[in-house]
C-alpha cells in the first residue's frame, strides 16, 4: 500500500532555500525572549497561568485597538474617512478576539480560581489604564475612574490628556458640521472632559444621513462601523460580567469594586447614544 503524505514521520525540506542563519530572527523581531518571561504566576496552583496569559494577551490586542483607534480620530479630523473605516474594521475585530478570550477564561472553575486567588493581592483588571484610554477615547468620560492610576504620574498624565481631548465620536459631530449638518455650537466647543449630552438636532442629522445614504455613503459607513464597534464593546462587557459572575459569584472584586453588581451598571452605558436612538426615528 502507498503510504499517504499525511502519514509520513517528516516533511523533506531539502529543497527549500531555507535561511538557517538569520540576521533577524522570528524570536528577535517579535522580542520574545521577554515576552515569555512576562508570566510569573505568585503561586504553585496550575490555573494561574491561564489566568495570566488571557489578560496579558488581552492587553495586548488593547493596545492595538488604541493604535487604531488613535490613527482612525487622525484621519477623521482630516476628512480622510477611507482608512478611518478599515481601522474602525479592524477594532470591531480585534474586539471579537477579546471576546473569545472569556470563553477561553470559563474553564476554570470557582475552585480553581480560589486556589489562587489571594496571590492576586489587590491587582484587578479595574486598573487597566489602557482599558480606561479606550473608554475615555470611545467617550466614557468619568474623570474619577482615572483615580486609581495617580500613584503612577506617567500612566496618570496620558489619561489626563485623553479625558480632555474629544473623543471618536466628538470628532464625528465635528465632521458632520464640515459636512454641512447643523450640529449644535455646545456639541462642537465644549469641555471635552465632560460626559457628553445626547442632542435631538444631532439626532436629526444622523437622521439625514440614513434617510439619503447615496448622498452621503461615507457618513452612513463611518456610523454603521461606529455602531459595530460599540455592539461589540457591549458584547465584551456582557461577557465580562457572566464570566465573573460564573467563576466567584456575587463576590467583591479585589480591586475593591462590588463585582457582578458593578459590572451589570456599566451594560448601560452608551458611547455613541443617537447612533442607537436614531433607528426608531428611521
Amino acid at each position: 500500500m502507498t503510504e499517504s503524505v499525511s502519514s509520513r514521520a517528516a516533511v523533506d525540506v531539502s529543497d527549500q532555500e531555507i535561511h538557517w542563519d538569520q540576521d533577524m530572527s522570528y524570536g528577535q523581531y517579535l522580542d520574545l525572549e521577554k515576552l515569555l518571561k512576562c508570566q510569573r504566576p505568585q503561586s504553585t496552583e496550575h490555573d494561574e497561568m491561564l489566568f495570566i496569559v488571557i489578560h496579558q494577551a488581552s492587553e495586548l490586542w488593547m493596545k492595538l485597538c488604541l493604535h487604531e483607534i488613535t490613527a482612525a480620530m487622525g484621519r477623521i479630523d482630516a476628512d480622510d474617512l477611507g482608512p478611518a473605516l478599515k481601522m474602525l474594521v479592524r477594532v470591531a475585530k480585534v474586539q471579537a478576539q477579546l471576546l473569545q478570550s472569556w470563553e477561553v477564561l470559563t474553564t476554570m472553575t470557582p475552585a480553581d480560581y480560589a486556589s489562587f486567588r489571594d496571590a492576586l493581592g489587590q491587582s484587578s483588571g479595574f486598573q487597566s489604564y489602557q482599558y480606561r484610554q479606550i473608554e475615555y477615547a470611545l467617550g466614557n468620560k468619568n474623570a474619577a475612574m482615572a483615580e486609581v492610576h495617580r500613584a503612577h504620574p506617567q500612566h496618570y498624565q496620558h489619561l489626563q490628556e485623553i479625558l480632555s481631548a474629544p473623543s471618536l465620536y466628538d470628532r464625528c459631530l465635528k465632521l458632520l458640521s464640515r459636512r454641512g449638518f447643523p450640529i449644535p455650537t455646545s456639541h462642537l466647543e465644549r469641555d471635552w472632559s465632560q460626559p457628553y449630552e445626547p442632542n435631538a438636532a444631532v439626532e436629526d442629522a444622523w437622521r439625514a444621513v440614513y434617510q439619503n445614504t447615496a448622498q452621503h455613503w461615507e457618513l452612513y459607513s463611518l456610523a454603521e462601523k461606529m455602531v459595530d464597534l460599540e455592539y461589540q464593546f457591549h458584547h465584551w462587557r456582557f461577557s465580562h460580567m457572566k464570566t465573573v459572575e460564573r467563576i466567584i459569584g456575587y463576590k467583591r472584586g479585589t480591586g475593591g469594586t462590588a463585582g457582578v453588581s458593578y459590572l451589570v451598571k456599566a451594560l448601560d452605558l452608551r458611547f455613541f447614544p443617537e447612533l442607537w436612538t436614531v433607528r426608531t426615528r428611521l
